[in-house]
């Protein structure tokens, strides 16, 4: 409540601090805070598009392949060729068909996967 007590104006040198109280405005004071979200925003964006490495999404010479799964069970497939970004649902009448088995694969205990092709 100190701030939107009136204050008065030396008549000699005015300094930046004066100068702000003289208003009888109460949004002076929050006049910045929409600044201040949109740098929050676009700090936001930065870290989390570094933290997940999408800065391939910007350059035309990587090939990326992103899957997602809804809650629902639902799967997209976002691939990205160049500057050809494509994106496909894929459902259960999708996957369907017929087909072959090719082989096992198997995950060891440091995370890499070995496929054993079957003859």
């Amino acid at each position: 409540m100190k701030y939107f007590k009136k204050r008065r104006i030396s008549t000699g040198k005015k300094s930046f601090g004066a100068q702000a109280f003289t208003d009888n405005d109460p949004l002076t004071g929050i006049a910045n805070l929409f600044d201040i979200g949109l740098v929050f925003i676009v700090g936001l964006l930065l870290t989390l598009f570094s933290a997940y490495h999408l800065q391939d999404l910007f350059d035309q010479n990587t090939d990326m392949t992103i899957m997602k799964q809804s809650a629902n069970g639902e799967m997209e497939i976002i691939t990205k060729k160049g500057k050809k970004v494509k994106a496909m649902k894929v459902s259960k009448e999708q996957a369907k068909g017929r087909g072959h088995r090719l082989g096992i694969a198997y995950k060891l205990e440091d995370g890499s996967v070995v496929y054993v092709p079957e003859d």
